[in-house]
């Protein structure tokens, strides 16, 4: 008998990751090519990625704009057919593509164990309460959701039973099938079974005489465009975490749902390291430390998102920003400082009127006109650099300044240090001529490496931000303005060997830009440094300086920030260290600890000469027993306390306790300062 396929169709190329191209038969599976490699790969595959080895026309199909800001978009919308996409390990390949097979390291899977865990867990609901309705339920970064409407609250006793219910599916090893069905079939299912949200999916993300895509384990059917595990004992390690209220599609008209959080892993040590990792988290969170140890505060009754700095905050800061300050000088910046409110019109001319007003403050009216706080502190710089005639021969100038700049910030979106509303920005503007702008934004980048380096951070992260040419409207300048300027950034980025990732569409609207984030202890990744190219603001302001053919030419601009905000890069300190400040950020960098009254003398003296080197010291001359004060000064993390009894009184030496080392003996006071000057000196993180 003839086969069914033409020849066209009987044989697929599938290309892997080496370039290999090999064929296979069509209809054959990712796990089909997987197993002809070796049967572990099979065994150890998750899911398949896959892109056309060759572009079909007009492949791109679109999803209505509420798809596009919603949850469900990332469900339920049609993809592009030439984009890559991950698929299940038995899809059918019906053409040639190129394929990688993703394992249990690749994080892409976890996102897909932790989608088909949320299945498992709405299996588990209906079969623990039949009467239960679903919502949608989608991975998330932190483990996944699954949101059901049920007029019984369920109770803590309720998510225990669910638990345990997940596993006994986890265990039935049911397999995830891939099903689909006419649109007025699903429709019609769902509708006899009075489930409203699935009702609502359907209807509004796909279109009549669609065909829907639907997956299976055993009994349990959801409308879902995957993809999934090849089974549910593909599970093995979830947790059912906490319940929240949340209204069916974000009105509060509307029935409230209960949505249930849990987490999944491809394995129980995985998912216990992460819980270990969030016990970490907590342990060194900024706002619970920020209280313990008296360093900021934020008052309600002075408004959320500002920052009172407490004293011992506040040596913090006067240390980390007099740094900052040197280095500026020494690498030849001039410091200046520029008004906090300005002129509206100021704002209009430079584009932050049109471009950034959601994030401004409203306008204030004052005699003359109405100004604005200023959000960011380049309008200020231009009108310095503007003040006076420029010649070549003064370029580059570099203006730096640690401005207070204000922002509006949604009241949900503020957190502690981190997100604010009143912020220190350490910001630099570099004029220079564009043969210069190279070297400027080496120079940038450098002096980048040595903040976070000076400040205990190796690793970072480097991401070149362009703009996107399709939606020009919220950018300026011109294609060969931002090919330039993009350009000119990764020549610097290639010739320090530095690896990036470029992210269209998130330039700043006046440039493209480097954004570098450090990688803390726990190794989360936080934005924090930032050098930016500007054509724009130069151009606006009419910007000039004469050329050495006698001649006017227009300058371009730097923008750099390097801690970012001093609140936030304080913030991120904080936690790096877990409070625990190397000693030359430390606000109290000694503890002394008289043993009994008749010492006080000598700890005086002790505190004197220690002060005399300008090292920040503290004295507990209370009646107290000596345990006592060193347990304060130990969780006040103050890096060194000085026992002084009569032995060290009578031989001018102290006992040293390190915080990280404990009993270090006794040592000469004067050896012991030299020990900590060359410390300080060199800003080491060890004591």
């Amino acid at each position: 008998m003839e086969s069914s396929l033409s020849p066209a169709l009987a044989t697929i190329e599938v290309k892997l990751p080496d370039g290999t191209l090999r064929e296979f038969p069509a209809n054959a599976s990712p796990f089909d090519v997987a197993a002809s490699i070796s049967p572990r790969l099979a065994a150890a595959s998750v899911v398949a990625k896959i892109k056309p080895l060759h572009a079909a026309p007009n492949a791109a199909a679109e999803a209505g704009s509420e798809a596009e800001a919603t949850n469900e978009a990332a469900m339920y919308a049609t993809e592009d057919a030439n984009a890559e996409r991950l698929v299940d390990l038995n899809t059918p390949l019906t053409e040639g593509v190129e394929l990688q097979l993703l394992r249990e390291n690749d994080p892409e899977s976890l996102k897909v164990v932790r989608h088909s865990a949320a299945h498992v867990m709405a299996t588990a609901v209906l079969e623990l309460f039949p009467e239960t309705k679903l919502g949608h339920g989608p991975a998330t970064d932190a483990g996944f959701f699954y949101d059901f409407y049920r007029e019984t609250p369920f109770t803590p006793d309720d998510l225990k039973a669910i638990e345990a219910k997940m596993a006994e599916v986890v265990a039935r090893d049911e397999n995830f099938v891939h099903e689909f069905e006419t649109r007025e079939q699903a429709l019609a299912e769902f509708k006899a079974n009075d489930d409203f949200m699935k009702v609502h999916f359907v209807e509004r993300f796909t279109k009549p005489g669609d065909t829907i895509s639907l997956y299976r384990n055993g009994s349990f059917v959801d409308f879902c465009r995957g993809p999934h595990v090849p089974s549910t004992g593909r599970v093995k390690a979830f947790k059912v975490l906490s319940l929240a209220g949340a209204y069916w599609l974000g009105d509060e008209k509307n029935p409230q749902l209960q949505r249930v959080y849990g987490t999944a892993f491809f394995s129980q040590k995985e998912m216990d390291a992460h819980f270990a990792r969030l016990e970490e988290m907590a342990k060194r969170d900024h706002r619970l430390l920020g209280k313990q140890l008296d360093l900021f505060s934020i008052q309600e009754v002075a408004g959320s998102g500002l920052i009172f700095w407490h004293p011992k905050g506040a040596i913090i800061r006067k240390t980390m920003e007099d740094w900052m300050r040197e280095e500026c000088i020494r690498r030849g910046y001039s410091l200046v400082y520029t008004p906090h409110v300005m002129r509206r019109e100021l704002w209009k001319i430079s584009g932050h009127e049109g471009h950034y007003a959601k994030n401004m403050y409203t306008p204030m009216e004052l005699d003359d006109a109405e100004y604005r706080l200023k959000p960011m502190n380049c309008p200020g710089h231009v009108l310095i650099y503007k003040n006076s005639p420029r010649s070549y021969r003064d370029l580059p100038i570099r203006y730096a300044e640690l401005g207070n700049v204000y922002r509006y910030e949604r009241s949900g979106t503020m957190h502690g240090l981190l997100r604010v509303r009143g912020f220190t920005q350490d910001d630099a503007h570099i004029f220079c001529m564009p043969e210069q702008i190279e070297e400027e934004m080496a120079a940038c980048v450098e002096f980048a490496q040595v903040v976070l380096t000076t400040f205990g951070f190796q690793e970072f992260q480097v991401e070149l931000s362009t703009w996107d040419p399709k939606d020009s409207k919220n950018y300026d300048g011109t294609r060969e303005q931002w090919e330039f300027a993009t350009q000119k950034i990764e020549n610097v980025l290639r010739l320090k060997g530095i690896p990036y990732k470029t992210i269209p569409g998130e330039g700043a609207f006046y440039g493209p830009k480097i954004d570098i984030k450090l990688v803390d202890v726990l190794g989360r990744l936080w934005q924090l440094s930032t050098v930016q190219f500007d054509f724009n603001l130069p151009a606006r302001f009419e910007l000039e300086y004469v050329g050495e053919d006698g001649e006017r030419h227009q300058p371009v601009m730097v923008h750099r920030a390097l801690f970012g905000s001093v609140e936030r890069f304080f913030g991120v300190l904080i936690e790096h260290y877990a409070g625990a400040f190397p000693l030359w950020l430390a606000p109290v960098q000694i503890g002394l600890v008289p043993i009994s009254e008749r010492h006080h003398e000598y700890a005086e003296k002790v505190k004197k000469q220690l002060e005399k080197h300008n090292f920040r010291v503290e004295l507990d001359a209370r009646n107290e027993k000596m345990n006592g004060k060193i347990r304060d000064f130990t969780l006040q993390k103050v890096p060194y306390i000085l026992v002084m009894g009569d032995k060290e009184a009578e031989n001018g030496t102290v006992s040293i306790r390190t915080r990280v080392k404990g009993d270090q003996g006794a040592k000469l006071l004067g050896e012991f300062l030299n020990h900590i000057q060359l410390l300080v000196e060199s800003k080491s993180v060890d004591l």
